[in-house]
């Protein structure tokens, strides 16, 4: 048991109150208060999201990842399989497709060739598609996993198992793990930021939750133009004084009731309304954009559709980091194609494509790429067969979920750029060289900033939890 957990069922206060024994208790509360282990010294009007030091020195200090909901085709982008062609149209015998796990179709469905052209990119000769081609400006920086699977081939389960280790509700999210662990360098703005794009996620606030950890790791959930936090500007005729002396009063009756309870939901309640007060005034500056030369924003795309959404988060995202926030989650909807495939894939990544690469640039120019760890990358990705909602409309094929096979990509932050990880099979069905789990790229991910996986856990319900559950290993081949 843990002493924040011993303070919620009987604190020095509720002792006097309910025992006889107050002698006893004075003296075991009197002990503890000379350790520091008291309520009152853990708690008072200390910062709970100040830094703090992990298992060992790390790689990277920050995450920003890229979270592109609903599975983007790596047949399409990122793993050619030019031997598709050979049974496009066509079924694939049974003994290829028995053990595919698929969402909508049968495995009898016909395969789907990618008309897509790959060519070599940087000096590492990585492969890309023609849809990426500001991507591939910096394949020298990233490093392409070939060889992700997981276990959940529908778009909530796969984001719960992507984020949460489970795919269980109310388990904490990778941000709210990190920084669970880290804590944040920024005093203004919150620990874990979350951004969005495109049409909505079907995990929704679930892949940014704080679940059973105390509240003050949950994202935030920003907003790229106006207040970045709705209602955060004071209304009209509250003073910042008045304002300063109403969250004193409210800090008071709070820290009275803390102290009664020993509930750490108090305790972030109000670090929360702390935090807001500061935010008011560092948030604001933080959507200013005038200081950033004419060239980034160009670099960007900030003044163009249709990259405009994406790359004011990217660039935000940089900001972000640059003020010491320790997570950044951007969030781009959705990559679900099971229908035309080819026009909505190819708006996808005009949108995101250019901000993307520009993001990497920008980091490795200012020096941050080193110490930022960037991921890009969906639940899961897409079958190599075709999938067909509407035959009567042409080109309309689209592909479903593939759990078994897909892609993602990393840059900075302690991982070995210009170079491609694992294999998949000919058609694209299966893995065949360094098979890498969910729970593995989380092992990986918390390795980069510090941690051992099985170490940093959290005690809930009667027993330690991780990120990683009981599984998970550190990929060393992603390690610079």
């Amino acid at each position: 048991m843990t002493w924040e957990e011993f303070q919620r069922i009987q604190t020095r206060r509720s002792f006097f109150r309910q025992c006889a024994c107050g002698v006893g208790t004075a003296a075991l509360a009197h002990l503890l208060g000379l350790e520091g282990r008291t309520l009152a010294a853990i708690l008072p009007r200390d910062n709970p999201l100040a830094p703090k030091q992990p298992h060992f020195a790390p790689r990277a200090k920050n995450v920003i990842f890229m979270f592109m909901e609903g599975g983007p085709s790596q047949i399409d982008l990122f793993d050619p399989k030019p031997a598709l062609q050979k049974y496009h149209g066509q079924s694939l015998p049974e003994s290829l497709t028995k053990d595919l796990q698929l969402a909508f179709i049968k495995p009898t469905a016909a395969v789907l060739a990618s008309p897509r052209v790959f060519k070599p990119a940087g000096q590492c000769g990585m492969e890309l598609s023609d849809w990426l081609p500001h991507l591939a400006t910096v394949a020298d920086d990233i490093c392409l996993v070939r060889s992700m699977h997981t276990d959940a081939f529908n778009h909530h389960p796969g984001q719960l198992l992507l984020f949460t280790g489970s795919t269980q509700f109310g388990r904490p999210t990778l941000g709210a793990w990190v920084v669970y662990g880290l804590g944040s360098e920024s005093q203004n703005l919150p620990g874990f930021v979350v951004l969005t794009s495109g049409v909505g996620t079907s995990g929704g606030a679930t892949n940014f939750s704080s679940g059973f950890l105390p509240s003050h790791y949950q994202g935030v959930l920003f907003r790229s133009q106006g207040d970045p936090i709705l209602y955060l500007s004071n209304p009209p005729g509250v003073t910042r004084e008045l304002q300063r002396a109403s969250l004193d009063a409210l800090r008071d009756l709070n820290e009275e009731r803390l102290q009664a309870t020993g509930d750490m939901e108090i305790a972030s309640r109000i670090a929360a309304y702390e935090l807001a007060f500061r935010m008011q005034m560092a948030a604001p500056e933080l959507l200013d954009f005038s200081d950033e030369p004419a060239h980034i924003r160009e670099m960007y795309g900030v003044d163009k559709e249709p990259t405009r959404p994406f790359a004011v988060n990217c660039l935000l995202a940089r900001r972000l980091v640059e003020r010491g926030v320790r997570f950044v989650m951007l969030m781009h909807a959705s990559w679900d194609d099971h229908s035309e495939l080819n026009k909505k894939l190819k708006r996808n990544c005009d949108i995101t494509d250019q901000p993307a690469a520009a993001l990497i640039r920008d980091l490795k120019q200012r020096g941050l790429l080193e110490e930022t760890l960037v991921i890009w990358g969906g639940e899961f990705g897409r079958t190599p067969l075709a999938e067909i909602r509407k035959p009567e409309e042409a080109d309309n094929a689209g592909r479903d979920h593939h759990p078994m096979a897909y892609s993602m990509w990393l840059a900075g932050g302690g991982i070995k750029g210009g170079q491609v990880v694992g294999k998949t099979d000919d058609l694209g069905l299966k893995i065949v060289e360094d098979p890498i789990h969910v729970h593995d790229l989380q092992a990986t991910i918390l390795h980069c900033l510090g941690f051992d996986h099985t170490r940093l856990t959290y005690r809930h319900m009667g027993r330690d939890f991780r990120l990683t559950d009981v599984a998970g290993h550190v990929v060393k081949k992603l390690l610079a």
